[in-house]
């Protein structure tokens, strides 16, 4: 369990570091080089497009993304919960990221869901 808590720390820095280089560090760490990164805006591949993607939204929103959550995990699955902070504090969006790991526990696959799914009426 430690090597995963230690993974997913590394994700959740990445989204918090404004350095391409520094960011990409993170990411070798904790993200498969052939990984897919996917989330209802985007859908990269890679180390390289994932740091680029992460750079962009940073940029754009001014934002910080924090997990908020324990990763709750089963097999090579794991899912947590996350949120967007603006510079006044603010929740800006907030979402659930599942992810599939590889055999040297790095993440492999992520799908990122933002909010909740709606209630069944």
């Amino acid at each position: 369990m430690q090597e995963l808590e230690h993974t997913i720390a590394a994700y959740g820095a990445a989204w918090q570091e404004n350095s391409a280089e520094k960011r990409l560090e993170l990411l070798t760490a904790c993200f498969a080089e052939n990984g897919r990164y996917v989330d209802p805006t985007a859908d990269v591949m890679g180390q390289e497009q994932l740091n680029s993607h992460i750079g962009d939204v940073l940029q754009s929103s001014n934002g910080r993304v924090e997990i908020i959550s324990s990763p709750a995990s089963h097999h090579d699955v794991v899912h947590f919960n996350w949120h967007m902070v603006a510079p006044d504090g603010s929740i800006m969006v907030a979402g659930h990221d599942f992810i599939r790991l590889d055999e040297e526990g790095k993440i492999a696959h992520l799908a990122g869901f933002f909010g909740d799914p709606a209630p069944l009426t």
